[in-house]
Order: structure tokens, then C-alpha cells, then sequence
């Protein structure tokens, strides 16, 4: 039988292992954004490329310590089966070791005992020269109930930022209705208040040619009175 292929990464000082066809691809650790209510082992969400990715902090999960972030930290992107569809993670390790290629003379049973991980999230050990790297199951680190919480959490986590903007909009709306009501309402009332002026300004203007047009008539009828006699 052939060889496979697996990438090596180190947790809390201990070797671990994943077929390297789950392991998509290593980003360096950057910004993690915080989830409220998420589990403890869920370090937070990434952008992958538009995409919002969840990251476990795989110590946590193995009940040590919260991992520390140094210069080596790194962020493995792995594929794993929720009910049958495949959904991308985030792994957080201490760093990534190597590619190494193992034959199955090269792996041995899984330690019944000694682990500081739960013995069924180990598939069997890979002979690392003089060491062991803990070939790890990781569908089954990352429970389909566990993944299942996450994606409904993280559901709810994308919908609530499109609620709010969807409330937002409807807030600028309503602000430009009101102005706009508004405009309409000043606008009618100069509107109205330059006609009432101009009306009243052009009714004051007929009226003062009506008694100039009387005072002519009266002249004139004076004059003609005057040059009868």
C-alpha cells in the first residue's frame, strides 16, 4: 500500500496530525472577531475571502489552556462534514511543523491511556523519527452538535447586522419623508405668502389708477366747464 500525506502542527508542545486533504490551506493569524455567546473554544470568526469562518482554538477543546498568540501562531483552514456537507474551519496552533508522508507500517494504535486528549478523537500515532505525532479525527474533534451551535449562532450573528441596517434604512427613509414634508410645507407657505403679496400688490395698483383715472376725468371736466361760461 501507498503512502499519505499529513500536516504536522504543534499545540501546547504536543505533535498532532491531519490528512493533508482536510487541511485546505495555512493563513498567518491576523484579526479574530469575537462572537458574543459563541462556545469557549471558538476563539472568533475570520474573513476568508468574504467568507465569515469560525476558529477553534483547538487547546481549549482539548480542556488546556487558551492558546497564546506569538510571531508563530498560525490559522489552519481545514474542511470538515457537517450532516454530510462539507464546512470550512479555522484551526489555531501553537505553528505548523511540517508535510510528512506515512505508510501504514509508519503508524501505530492510539494510546488507551496518557493523552492529554480524549482517546477517540485520535485515529492512530505517526512515527515522527524519534517521537509520536497524535494523528487526530478532526470530523470528530469538531462534533457535527458542536458545528451545528456554531452555524446556528453564527446565523444569527450575520442576520442581526442586516437587521439593523435593514432598520437603519428604514430610519433614513422616514427622515427624508419628514424633510421632504417639510419642504413641501415651506415651500407652499412662501409660496402662498408671495402670491398673497403679489394679489395684493397688483390690487393696490389698479385701485391707485382707478383715482388717477377719476382725478383726470375731474380735471378735464373742469376745464371744459370753465371754457363754456
Amino acid at each position: 500500500m501507498g503512502t499519505t500525506q499529513y500536516l504536522t502542527f504543534t499545540i501546547a508542545g504536543e505533535e498532532y496530525a491531519v490528512g493533508i486533504l482536510q487541511a485546505k490551506e495555512i493563513i498567518e493569524y491576523n484579526t479574530v472577531t469575537t462572537v458574543p455567546s459563541m462556545p469557549p473554544w471558538i476563539r472568533g470568526v475570520i474573513n476568508l475571502r468574504g467568507n465569515v469562518v469560525p476558529v477553534v482554538d483547538l487547546a481549549v477543546k482539548f480542556g488546556l489552556a487558551q492558546t497564546e498568540i506569538t510571531k508563530w501562531t498560525c490559522i489552519v483552514i481545514t474542511e470538515v462534514m457537517l450532516d454530510n456537507d462539507s464546512t470550512i474551519m479555522g484551526i489555531l496552533v501553537d505553528s505548523v511543523s511540517q508535510v510528512i508522508d506515512l505508510g501504514p507500517e509508519d503508524i501505530e494504535e492510539p494510546p488507551s491511556f496518557g493523552s492529554q486528549i480524549r482517546v477517540e478523537y485520535i485515529v492512530g500515532m505517526g512515527k515522527l523519527g524519534d517521537k509520536f505525532a497524535l494523528m487526530l479525527d478532526i470530523d470528530r474533534v469538531l462534533a457535527v452538535a458542536d458545528l451545528v451551535a456554531v452555524d446556528v449562532m453564527l446565523d444569527d450573528a450575520q442576520k442581526q447586522p442586516a437587521a439593523e441596517t435593514a432598520t437603519t434604512d428604514l430610519e433614513v427613509k422616514s427622515d427624508e419623508a419628514d424633510a421632504g414634508s417639510d419642504a413641501d410645507s415651506d415651500i407652499g407657505s412662501d409660496a402662498d405668502s408671495d402670491i398673497g403679496s403679489d394679489v395684493g400688490s397688483d390690487a393696490g395698483k389698479a385701485d391707485q389708477g382707478k383715482k388717477t383715472a377719476k382725478t383726470s376725468k375731474r380735471r378735464k371736466g373742469g376745464k371744459d366747464t370753465s371754457g363754456a361760461q
